[in-house]
């Protein structure tokens, strides 16, 4: 499957990704249990997408590792396409950027990959909503994994 190929709501996705740049993880409490959650930027050859990651997925991704996720699933947030390993996925990485330096990517070329896809929001543009859109998206994340168990 591709990028472009992703619509919102959709399961049963099998992707292999490039990791582009990656936020600092954000720790969270919801029903007495604790975790961790971090957005990333990834792409393939048809574009980008913001993957999420959860407690032990954030330290196995590096910028610049190409990854796999299985049975992912895609949900949409502002208009925008975000991808995670939901309840029933899994993901690894199959290309360290350790492995292979020339994979390596700098901020300043994962903002302008950001800029030319048109993902690059705008300074100032709804500056509290990133962190809205962490909460919201948490608690949706934490609710599917709590009924799986």
């Amino acid at each position: 499957m591709a990028v472009k190929d992703l619509q919102a709501r959709q399961g049963k996705i099998d992707i292999t990704l490039e990791i582009v740049s990656k936020d600092e993880p954000r720790e969270f409490e919801k029903f007495g249990k604790s975790g961790r959650v971090c957005n990333a930027k990834a792409k393939d050859d048809t574009g980008t997408i913001t993957i999420t990651l959860w407690n032990e997925d954030i330290d196995k991704v590096k910028v610049g590792d190409t990854i796999k996720i299985e049975n992912g699933w895609v949900s949409e947030w502002q208009g925008e396409l975000q991808l995670s390993t939901g309840k029933f996925g899994k993901m690894e990485v199959v290309e360290s950027a350790e492995a292979s330096p020339e994979a390596s990517v700098t901020k300043d070329e994962a903002e302008e990959t950001e800029i030319l896809d048109g993902s690059k929001k705008e300074e100032g543009e709804d500056a509290v909503t990133a962190d809205e859109e962490v909460e919201e998206e948490v608690i949706e994340e934490i609710d599917e994994k709590i009924d799986s168990e």
